[in-house]
């Protein structure tokens, strides 16, 4: 980590790859860091091809543009949180390993992007063990949905129980905290879905909490993961503590995807509404307990209200 400048915003480094929707990737990264008031600094990985509908062509940067990239932010702008994202292949994952390791003390947040939303593919299977053995023991926060939790433990994750035992699992890695996302879950209370619900696990403190809010139906949910990921690092870098940004990522992302119910962009996977959110207020979750955000406020409920 660098040393914050005298004056000036926070600063946040995202290294992901480039979406030209718009709603994902290095798009949908700088777009949260600055609804959330933090300089954003940025690493392209690939550049993809797609839309709402899908992606239709993927780039991939050379490693030593990779390398550039990253040393030049590092050398004359500073840093004081890292996002990483989509890395694309076993080469990308070394170079940038390496490159992280060298800065120990800046908070890492690895969101282990694997598949696009229509999906395809943009992790190779060879840089899987790579994110395992190598970046997730640098990352303060992990932040896989359930298929990614499944690719990396190599067992189904679908329920809160498997969730809870994944992130476990994944805390075993290296990282200090690791949210399983529940976006993905199938659950319905009399055939609408009930609530998005988070599996957050932290190793330090042998802790689990969960993170709920209201299922908005929508099919504009197109870079959540990049949102909440980006979001969580720039809290990271603002001082928040990883609870709190966690927390305070849960609900930023929650506001998009609400902000967006009215928006018809494309016709597939839309964006969410980077515009919608306000400023997140801190909120410190509950361990074992079910942390619910609805309507700009947080309330407390026991684990047997869970779901």
């Amino acid at each position: 980590m660098s040393v914050r400048p005298s004056s000036g915003p926070a600063r946040v480094l995202t290294i992901a790859g480039s979406d030209s929707g718009g709603g994902a990737g290095i798009q949908a990264d700088l777009k949260t860091m600055h609804q959330i008031g933090v300089y954003g600094l940025s690493v392209i990985t690939a550049v993809t091809a797609q839309n709402t509908m899908g992606v239709v062509g993927v780039q991939t940067m050379s490693g030593a543009i990779v390398e550039q990239q990253v040393s030049a932010v590092f050398d004359d702008l500073g840093v004081d949180a890292i996002k990483t994202g989509m890395l694309a292949n076993a080469e990308i994952v070394e170079v940038v390993t390496a490159l992280l390791a060298q800065h120990p003390a800046c908070p890492l947040v690895v969101d282990p992007v694997m598949v696009a939303k229509g999906g395809a593919p943009l992790l190779s299977p060879e840089a899987v063990e790579g994110l395992r053995t190598r970046l997730f023991p640098l990352a303060q926060v992990v932040t896989p949905n359930l298929p990614e939790a499944s690719a990396i433990t190599g067992y189904a994750v679908h329920t809160l129980d498997d969730a809870e035992r994944a992130a476990r699992d994944i805390a075993g890695l290296g990282p200090a905290y690791v949210v399983v996302k529940g976006g993905h879950r199938e659950e319905t209370d009399g055939g609408a879905p009930r609530e998005a619900i988070d599996v957050v696990y932290s190793a330090m403190n042998d802790t689990v909490f969960y993170l709920a809010a209201p299922f908005t139906p929508s099919r504009n949910t197109h870079g959540t993961g990049c949102t909440f990921s980006s979001a969580t690092a720039a809290l990271l870098a603002l001082g928040w503590d990883a609870e709190e940004a966690i927390a305070g990522a849960k609900a930023f992302v929650s506001e998009a995807i609400a902000g967006s119910r009215t928006w018809n962009l494309g016709h597939g996977h839309g964006p969410t509404n980077h515009f919608a959110p306000p400023p997140p207020t801190r909120y410190r979750p509950l361990p074992g307990a079910v942390n619910r955000y609805h309507q700009g406020r947080w309330s407390v409920h026991n684990e047997g209200s869970r779901g």
